[in-house]
């Protein structure tokens, strides 16, 4: 069977990076990468560098046809961002894919303001997952406000001036009373979370999906084996960080021993993450136009664009 999709190995997507220019330093790149991720420069340069260029020329080619539209109908709307959709498991390191993107995007002279905002946001409280009996949930397409996430994109779709988004916090586990993310009008927005490729499954809410919005989407792979190792090491390492802090929600875990840390894990891993990516995430997996797929030490081993 055919696939929908072009695969490029390590050597023939770095080629694609043509005379993009280099514009992140190494402090930078080390301000970006997750827990226990170790990107590289030459990460950079071969699989973020072609990427970011792919990307200017999609945002270059909206822009003109934006313009185009513009013209044939004697109107000047507002401006419209150009919406990326990252997806993937947790633990993918999706998020610094969506941070190393924003850099990199930024610094192209067409589109110099990128914002992020992640669907950790637009979770319901704990205190509605916890009415619902969905705590253990968390992440799955259920504890998430679907409805108040579409309005969101919508109005940002429309070129509102000001759109808000809440604020997650993952040291206290729960949305932030009172505090909010203000988007004006960015060039890009990139909006990176687990189910953002899903379809939605309440059809009284809308006839819409969440990826409708979206101009790019990108989903963030691994074998499952090692994503589950990934989730593990972190685990190990947020002991000694974010758990140890008095006011994390997990501190209860800063205390395990490594063979502790290793069977709760584990037992997260199997009960809720594992049961996740199965059923709703790795799906969506061929929604995507570009698929990152990375290898066992994190890099990305191959890239898979779709055809047009």
């Amino acid at each position: 069977m055919a696939s929908p999709y072009v695969t490029f190995n390590r050597e023939q997507w770095k080629s694609l990076r043509a005379s993009t220019p280099l514009t992140i330093s190494d402090d930078e790149l080390a301000c970006l990468q997750g827990v226990n991720e170790k990107i590289s420069m030459d990460e950079v340069s071969e699989v973020y560098l072609p990427l970011s260029r792919l990307l200017n020329l999609h945002v270059g080619a909206t822009q003109e046809l934006h313009q185009a539209t513009h013209t044939f109908l004697g109107i000047q709307d507002a401006k419209v961002p150009f919406i990326i959709g990252i997806a993937g498991s947790v633990a993918v390191g999706k998020s610094t894919t969506a941070r190393i993107l924003q850099t990199l995007l930024s610094r192209w002279p067409n589109h110099p303001k990128v914002e992020l905002v992640t669907t950790d946001g637009f979770l319901y409280p704990n205190r509605v997952l916890e009415e619902r009996g969905i705590m253990k949930r968390k992440g799955f397409p259920e504890s998430y406000d679907l409805r108040r996430f579409l309005h969101f994109l919508s109005e940002i779709k429309s070129g509102e001036p000001e759109v808000s988004a809440p604020v997650y916090s993952h040291l206290v586990y729960d949305i932030v009373p009172d505090q909010w993310q203000t988007v004006r009008q960015p060039d890009i927005l990139i909006v990176e979370g687990l189910n953002v490729l899903q379809p939605p499954r309440d059809k009284s809410l809308s006839e819409l999906f969440v990826s409708d919005f979206f101009d790019f989407s990108i989903y963030v792979d691994a074998k499952e084996q090692d994503i589950f190792q990934w989730y593990v090491e972190r685990f190990k390492v947020l002991r000694q960080t974010a758990f140890s802090n008095p006011a994390s929600y997990f501190r209860r875990y800063a205390s395990l021993s490594d063979e502790e840390a290793v069977e709760v894990a584990t037992g997260i891993w199997k009960e809720i993450n594992e049961i996740n990516l199965r059923k709703n995430i790795l799906p969506t997996r061929v929604r995507a136009r570009l698929i990152l797929e990375k290898g066992q030490d994190h890099s990305v081993q191959r890239v898979k664009l779709r055809r047009l």
